[in-house]
Order: C-alpha cells, then sequence, then structure tokens
C-alpha cells in the first residue's frame, strides 16, 4: 500500500510517500514553502504538483490547517493565513484528480493520533493533546479516536476563557487562552519587560537571566492554569503537549512538578507528556486515518 501524505500548514507544505512495506522514518519528509499568500487555488495546485510526482498511489492523506470536515474532506473555517481557504473542498479535488481514496484531518487533530499510534499517547487509550504556537490548538483522543464534536470542532482549547474581559484575541474576543499562554504570547510577555525581540529558543537560552525567568514563569502560570481547567473537565489520565516551545525539557518538567498547586487532589494522577513526533506528528496521524479508511 503506497500513500501519498501530505501536511499543509501556513508557512510550509511537508510530504512524503509512504510504503506500508517500508513503514516510515522521519528522514523521508520533504518540505517546500506553501506560498499561502497567494491564495487557496494555488495552494491546491501545489498540493496536486507534489502529488503527481509520486508515481502509483492507492490514497492520499491530508494533515491541513483549519477546521475540517472530514467526512467531506472540506474545511470548514481557515484564518486568512491562507486566503479563501474556507469551504475549499480539498477531498473532492484531490480524488478526483488522481481517482483514488482521500482522506483530510484538521493538523491539531491528526497530529494527536500520531502521538496515539506512534508517540507520547501509546500507553493511553484516552488523552487529550495541545500544541502551542502562534495559537493553541487541541484534540480530544477517546477509545484511540478523535472526539469531533457535533460541528467537528471540538478541542479549540485556545479559546477558553481564562481571564474575562481581558486581552483582545486573534479570534476576535476577550480573555481566550492563547492570548496569554502560547508561545507567541511569552515573546509579547518579554518584549514587554525587556523590549528585546527574542523568539522562544532565545529567551530560554537566557532563562539565567532573572528577570527573563520570572517572565518564563508568569508565563507558566498562564500555562497550568488552563491545563488545570481541562485537567477538571475531562480528568484525562494524560495530557500531550507539543508545539516547538516544548521541547524544552525545563517546562514538561516544571508543569509535572507544579500542576498539583492548581488542581484537586482526586486529579492529581494525571501525567504530563511531551509529544514525540515532532514534525512528522501531522503526517503520521493522516497515514493512520487513511490506513483506517482503506481497512
Amino acid at each position: 500500500m503506497k500513500i501519498a501524505a501530505i501536511d499543509i500548514g501556513g508557512t510550509a507544505i511537508k510530504y512524503c510517500l509512504y510504503d506500508d512495506c517500508l513503514g516510515f522514518s522521519g528522514k523521508m519528509l520533504k518540505e517546500t514553502p506553501s506560498n499561502a499568500n497567494f491564495g487557496a487555488q494555488k495552494l491546491m495546485e501545489t498540493v496536486c504538483e507534489i502529488v503527481g510526482q509520486m508515481g502509483k498511489i492507492d490514497a492520499i492523506a491530508v494533515s491541513t490547517a483549519g477546521q475540517v470536515d472530514p467526512v467531506k474532506g472540506s474545511i470548514i473555517y481557515a484564518t486568512q493565513s491562507i486566503p479563501g481557504y474556507t469551504g475549499m473542498p480539498v477531498k473532492e479535488i484531490l480524488s478526483n484528480r488522481f481517482n483514488v481514496p482521500a482522506f483530510v484531518e484538521n493538523d491539531v487533530n491528526a497530529a494527536a493520533l500520531g502521538e496515539a499510534f506512534y508517540g507520547a499517547g501509546k500507553d493511553f487509550k484516552d488523552f487529550i493533546c495541545l500544541t502551542y504556537g502562534t495559537g493553541i490548538g487541541g484534540a480530544i483522543i477517546i477509545n484511540r479516536d478523535i472526539y469531533y464534536g457535533s460541528g467537528f470542532s471540538a478541542g479549540e482549547f485556545g479559546h477558553i476563557v481564562t481571564h474575562a474581559h481581558g486581552l483582545l484575541c486573534g479570534c476576535g474576543k476577550r480573555g481566550c487562552y492563547e492570548a496569554y499562554a502560547s508561545t507567541k504570547a511569552l515573546v509579547r510577555m518579554t518584549k514587554e519587560k525587556i523590549n528585546e525581540d527574542m523568539d522562544g529558543r532565545e529567551i530560554f537560552k537566557r532563562m539565567s537571566a532573572p528577570l527573563i525567568k520570572s517572565i518564563v514563569l508568569s508565563w507558566l502560570d498562564e500555562v497550568m492554569t488552563g491545563l488545570a481547567s481541562l485537567i477538571h473537565i475531562f480528568n484525562p489520565p494524560c495530557i500531550i503537549l507539543g508545539g516547538g516551545i516544548m521541547n524544552e525539557d525545563f517546562i514538561i518538567d516544571y508543569i509535572n512538578s507544579h500542576i498539583r498547586e492548581y488542581i484537586i487532589d482526586s486529579y492529581a494522577n494525571v501525567e504530563i507528556r511531551k509529544a514525540q513526533n515532532g514534525n512528522s506528528a501531522g503526517i503520521l496521524g493522516a497515514i493512520c486515518r487513511a490506513k483506517q479508511g482503506l481497512i
């Protein structure tokens, strides 16, 4: 079985040809700019060009930014990071073009599936997953499958309200979790305090500076405030945290050491784990979904 696997983001498209006989290695991944500013139609043309270069395939597996209807394989909603992507019938375009089944999944849901079968979640049949970056994405895994909600949009954890009437969020509402606990929020907090532009990696390199450490700890307080609400709602055995910032071991160690200060004792059996699949997570989850669909 050969599957054309595609991970569509606002910045880059990652892709590989997966062969069931050979398995998967992260070294298989290739990447090309998505050039999303040229619009969704151009983006889909690029995806079709990539798939067309893969030769004979049995299916197409897509992990993509945006809210996804996985039944229709279309984009329910996408931000202007990919102009015109809302409503795009991704599954229809690809299956008609290449005459093979196509499977389309939201990128965070796909990443969570990848962790469920190949990563930090393989010891659990239920867990929740969050990714921290420009925003905060989320996914709910129940019995080793995605819980979608009534409109395929469950797990939008970045928009739980942690500060009533608080900061304006990119969604247009105020006080959202991602306005305080995303990597973008940490960068903003650092800029406000020391008037320097630093990305997350640079901030953690300079953690020995008392002021920067205090900023990071304030940010982690925001991170754990949101996690506490999710722990009390879902009572999960495990929470998996992903996104580039979560590669910092200090974060996972600190949260595991302090999260019990935020939650009722009877919820204290929760384990916080770092996502293991990195840039491959979305691709792996999309492949999982395609294999399930083909079976």
